[in-house]
């Protein structure tokens, strides 16, 4: 068994233009004041990191790793999360998510796959240079405006799909194993890679590379009536990062898990801060103890009622009250029962 550490947050939901959440510095020494010991830093504002000058120049990365550490706190991961979308994306949604890259390549998804891909590439590199051995990051999708099969799929479709995924990601994930570190991929609505089945499909896709790994957020589960806690029981072994996030799905008479059309605060399902939703977080941090799953537990706060700030704030104690500090001996040890010769068993054994 391993204890899990933490807490840790990630940056993402909280950057602005006013402080504390303007700058690296400032965002590292309000996250130190609430109690976190690690960050998950998005690398799409260079406001708080250059991605490719972190993955050219071991300097520079000395410096942030440095300037992190400074106030107390470790970088859990390092996320590309909107790149790793960026790597494969549907026409049906290519204006939407345009949005996401630089200006210069908008309208142009060819050119932006390329942008991603090196991206990511990038990614690997600096994590290997600030010495962090996990990565946070989404798949992309090409198959999820199929997910419901109307019109009824061509045979073969889902196949060629996850076969043309993982060509997009194969030389991402050879670049990440040159550079010792996994991916690990949230598992998340819209994204091709959404449950145990398109995990498994994605990794036999890419002949069970190595470097294919889970980011674990229950919240995403919660939403699509998956049991979370079997979840783990199935994949302990893939679950190198974990986000804690809360949600709940309450269906009723008018909405139920395609009740997508509304804001969020209408929808049956939706996120909540930790501790306000449905999520059982004293089994999971049970589990993941148990497994020996090696992963910092970091607050990812999304929620549709409490503000960032609330949720920051209650989200350190939150998760420090579930860390379990994982037994070194067995509570019956006082009560001997350690002997093994063979010769006394037999004895025991009545032969």
């Amino acid at each position: 068994m391993k204890t899990i550490k933490g807490p840790a947050i990630f940056l993402a939901q909280f950057m602005d233009d006013k402080p504390p959440f303007d700058t690296l510095d400032n965002l590292c020494k309000w996250a130190s004041n609430l109690g976190y010991k690690g960050i998950q830093i998005p690398t799409t504002d260079t406001r708080l990191i250059d991605l490719e000058k972190a993955a050219k120049s071991q300097t520079y990365a000395d410096e942030i790793k440095g300037k992190i550490n400074s106030y107390g706190l470790e970088i859990t991961e390092l996320s590309t999360h909107i790149q790793g979308q960026l790597v494969a994306v549907h026409p049906a949604h290519d204006l939407m998510f345009d949005v996401f890259a630089p200006d210069y390549l908008k309208g142009k998804p060819k050119e932006r796959t390329a942008w991603a891909v090196q991206q990511l590439k990038y990614a690997a590199k600096a994590s290997q240079r600030l010495k962090i051995n996990v990565h946070a990051t989404f798949s992309g999708s090409l198959l999820w405006p199929m997910m419901h099969p109307w019109p009824q799929q061509p045979k073969g479709l889902v196949k060629e799909g996850f076969k043309e995924l993982a060509e997009r990601w194969k030389p991402i994930l050879n670049a990440f194993d040159n550079a010792g570190v996994d991916v690990c991929y949230e598992v998340h609505p819209v994204e091709d890679i959404h449950d145990g089945d398109t995990f498994e499909r994605f990794l036999a896709a890419t002949g069970n590379h190595k470097r294919v790994n889970i980011l674990y957020d229950p919240s995403h589960f919660v939403l699509q009536q998956l049991d979370y806690i079997a979840f783990i029981d199935h994949y302990n072994e893939f679950i190198k990062a974990f986000h804690v996030k809360d949600s709940e799905f309450n269906p009723t008479g008018k909405k139920g898990a395609f009740g997508g059309y509304n804001d969020w605060k209408d929808r049956a399902g939706r996120y909540r801060s930790p501790g306000d939703g449905q999520v059982d977080f004293k089994t999971i941090f049970s589990k993941l103890t148990e497994y020996g799953c090696d992963v910092w537990a970091v607050l990812e706060w999304e929620c549709v009622i409490k503000s960032s700030e609330q949720g920051a704030r209650e989200g350190a104690p939150f998760i420090n009250k579930h860390i379990i500090e994982a037994t070194t001996k067995a509570f019956d040890d006082f009560a001997g029962g350690s002997q093994t010769d063979e010769a006394y068993l037999r004895r025991i054994l009545g032969i």
